[in-house]
């Protein structure tokens, strides 16, 4: 037998998505699943991006320009300028997903062994990024007592050696729907400035903060020219997430011509993506008011409903569509497949994904989930109500 690579061989296996043959088999068995555990949004695409889609008339689907098509990234600096970020269309390189910005941005940043510093629980495929890389993700604790708000400044401090090359941080975060405040924002510029690093953000949940709230960019900053990343996608923003168009951000001129060459490897990003992506970027803000009210009704109806099972310890989100819960049970992994296998109420169960798999830090999170609040009011009242019977009946069978 061929041996594989240990590079490969360490690669994680992704916590929202290995519990699918499980969940698979449940409906085999004629059980309905309620998919909490994966942020794929059920709301429907604008309806310019609807036309826009009929309107395709091709004979031929061919490469687009590496960097992307230059009218869809003139009209994303417009997007931008309207968002206070200054940028024009030589400041992006259009991509596959925001997946690919991220693992262009480490490859373009990094050598194999140095690291970067990520404030966990984070992005489960941030793990995955740094391992094609070779480089080492260092983690940061942030806490569901403290609403996993950025960690003192002190603790970076601490951390920062002559290997590391950046501080990544979602904004709103993923798995958190926590959204950083402007302090926040500016203590990490000033250590990016401080120790000549990258800031490495990631905002493709920017438009979704709630209660008043106001999303901060990291280059909403002064001085952060050549030393901020942003990545960004039309996934969750416009409900595009096949679309597979994301986007890599930079005004730091020397990153963007090596960011380049690693878009020339791959030849292009996806064509039909990005017709269609530029037919979002003229969707009216009323989608967005109508859809940011949507998600917060659902958020405060799951976040109740959470609240009924005894002994639950929920974190406030105030963006995106995700909350971390802490159940009281022996091992989150543990119940999340016994769900799949063994649990059912009128033929209903429901899958979550094991926050354990968004940390990077052996132990944490051994208890939580991350649910994604992606389905109607009435599908999350229900799957609620089966978590809450099946944490009672789970602890019932438990020696």
């Amino acid at each position: 037998m061929p041996v594989l690579s240990q590079k490969g061989r360490n690669m994680p296996a992704s916590p929202i998505r290995k519990l699918v043959p499980f969940a698979d088999l449940a409906k085999k068995n004629g059980i309905k699943v309620y998919h909490l555990n994966i942020g794929q949004p059920d709301i429907k695409m604008p309806e310019n991006v609807l036309q826009a889609i009929k309107n395709i008339d091709l004979e031929l689907i061919a490469y687009s320009p590496s960097q992307g098509y230059e009218s869809y990234r003139r009209k994303l600096a417009g997007y931008y300028q309207k968002n206070n970020i200054d940028i024009s269309a030589d400041d992006m390189i259009i991509t596959t997903g925001g997946s690919e910005a991220l693992s262009i941005a480490i490859g373009s940043i990094a050598d194999p062994g140095d690291e970067i510093i990520i404030p966990e629980p984070f992005y489960a495929n941030y793990n995955g990024f740094a391992k094609q890389n070779a480089v080492n993700v260092i983690p940061i604790h942030s806490s569901i007592e403290r609403n996993f708000a950025l960690p003192p400044i002190s603790e970076f401090e601490r951390l920062i050696t002559p290997k590391t090359k950046a501080i990544l941080y979602s904004n709103p975060g993923n798995p958190t729907g926590y959204v950083y405040s402007k302090d926040e924002i500016t203590q990490l510029r000033n250590i990016a400035l401080k120790h000549d690093i990258f800031i490495i953000a990631d905002e493709v949940y920017r438009e979704f903060v709630y209660d008043g709230g106001q999303h901060h960019s990291i280059l909403h900053q002064e001085g952060m020219e050549n030393h901020a990343i942003i990545i960004d996608s039309v996934s969750k923003r416009y409900s595009m997430c096949g679309a597979r168009v994301g986007t890599l951000i930079s005004k730091n001129k020397q990153l963007m011509q090596t960011a380049i060459k690693f878009a020339q490897a791959r030849l292009s990003p996806p064509t039909l993506g990005q017709i269609v992506s530029e037919a979002a970027v003229d969707t009216p803000s009323s989608y967005f008011d109508e859809v940011i009210t949507e998600y917060k009704d659902r958020r405060d109806t799951l976040v109740a409903k959470l609240n009924e099972i005894d002994g639950i310890k929920v974190a406030d989100p105030k963006g995106a569509f995700y909350v971390i819960a802490e159940l009281p049970v022996d091992n989150a992994e543990k119940f999340a497949r016994w769900l799949l296998e063994h649990f059912s109420d009128r033929n209903e169960t429901v899958m979550v994904a094991p926050a354990a798999g968004f940390y990077s830090t052996a132990g944490q999170g051994a208890k939580q989930i991350r649910i994604a609040y992606v389905l109607n009011r009435k599908d999350l009242i229900r799957a609620a109500e089966l978590l809450k019977k099946a944490v009672e009946l789970y602890n019932e069978k438990q020696p």
